[in-house]
């Protein structure tokens, strides 16, 4: 893929050096970038890293983001910018809007992403009214999406490169942050970021990118959620959807729906010792009761997905109840699939999808595209499905 550095006219008016531009610095080499360029191109840019977990207990901690260390590089990076730098501490709200929120979805059986969570509080609502007080005209993100003028004002588009793309994790981008946001990096690609990184003598050059949660060590989500909320983790029945008991599990929070691998039970065998039928998956998981509920893969289908707490970043204000076209995508791992999207009185949206899709969980974000698949129309999370008529009930 062959990208160039954007143009980086912000649209602010009059000159550069008084446009001041609030860069928000993670520490890694996407932000570091967006600062530098934005500095180099003239604007008046300050710097701010977000200090969300544990105080910088986790500086040695590689791959997560917001660890200590990150709050360094930040730091290095801005002094050798020569750009004001100030960390805030947003651990308490970070918890408030993130964390609780994160485990509170576990128990409620879903598959939580904290990641957007943090975009659609912390960092586009909490930092953005911060960089309004500073005097800033405009809060820069290393975020790999893009802003477009559309004739109805700013509109989000995916980024240039396909593999880097983030408009997923930035559906609940309201259209007021929109008005206030830039993100230069939309359109390149990372090797030209790093490229850049290594033009402007970076420190964090070659950093590798954040791959875990910054508050769950290792991955491992189970445990941060029975240290959250104790007796999460309590035992209970596995169950095939005709009501077998199967065996029995550690936990739900261990499981998500669609699941094949690491269930705990085999495929059912049939009848005098045949071999094991199709395999099981995961297709309901049912706290309250501490069950996980297991059955064929045709159990999973949804041909309709309903949404909640929807963002509308398209026209007319809302989702047309009279619907509207639109590609899908039901997890940020999977390709958009073609759909209509219904609007209703409460704020939500029923998506019905043209085929029906495969291991649609509750927590996840149903994030909606225009029918050429490059701005972004909206989002909502995923509250639950509707089966096609005549397959198993799960």
């Amino acid at each position: 893929m062959t990208t160039t550095v954007p143009d980086l006219d912000l649209g602010l008016p009059g000159p550069r050096s008084a446009r001041r531009v609030v860069v928000a610095m993670s520490g890694g080499v996407d932000s570091s970038v967006t600062a530098a360029l934005l500095k180099e191109a003239g604007y008046d840019v300050v710097g701010i890293t977000l200090q969300l977990y544990d105080h910088g207990a986790a500086v040695a901690r590689k791959g997560a983001c917001c660890a200590g260390s990150d709050i360094h590089d930040a730091r290095t990076v801005a002094e050798r910018l020569g750009i004001p730098h100030y960390v805030l501490d947003y651990e308490s709200r970070f918890r408030e809007s993130v964390i609780d929120d994160f485990a509170d979805s576990y128990l409620r059986g879903e598959t939580p992403i904290p990641c957007v969570r943090c975009n659609q509080t912390v960092k586009f609502r909490d930092l953005l009214t911060t960089a309004r007080d500073l005097g800033a005209e405009a809060l820069a993100t290393g975020h790999y999406v893009r802003r477009v003028l559309g004739p109805d004002g700013p509109e989000l588009h995916r980024a240039v490169d396909p593999g880097k793309d983030q408009s997923y994790f930035l559906f609940a981008t309201t259209p007021e942050q929109l008005a206030f946001l830039r993100f230069p990096l939309g359109s390149m690609s990372k090797e030209a970021t790093r490229d850049e990184a290594r033009r402007l003598g970076l420190v964090v050059q070659d950093k590798p990118d954040s791959q875990d949660i910054c508050f769950v060590p290792n991955g491992n989500y189970a445990e941060v959620v029975k240290k959250l909320r104790p007796g999460a983790a309590d035992p209970g029945d596995i169950v095939h959807l005709d009501g077998t008991v199967l065996g029995q599990h550690d936990g739900v929070i261990h499981y998500t729906v669609g699941q094949r691998r690491g269930i705990g039970v085999g495929g059912r065998r049939g009848a005098e010792g045949e071999a094991a039928t199709d395999p099981l998956y995961v297709v309901r998981l049912d706290p309250d009761a501490r069950r996980v509920i297991v059955g064929p893969r045709e159990a999973l289908a949804a041909e309709t997905v309903l949404a909640g707490e929807v963002n509308w970043l398209g026209a007319d204000g809302g989702v047309p109840e009279s619907g509207a076209r639109a590609q899908v995508k039901l997890r940020s791992v999977q390709a958009p699939v073609t759909a209509t999207v219904y609007g209703d009185a409460a704020g939500g949206a029923r998506v019905v999808l043209d085929q029906p899709q495969y291991g649609v969980s509750a927590g996840q974000a149903a994030v909606f595209y225009g029918e050429d698949g490059a701005r972004v129309l909206g989002g909502g999370w995923i509250r639950g499905i509707e089966a096609p008529a005549g397959t198993v009930a799960a």
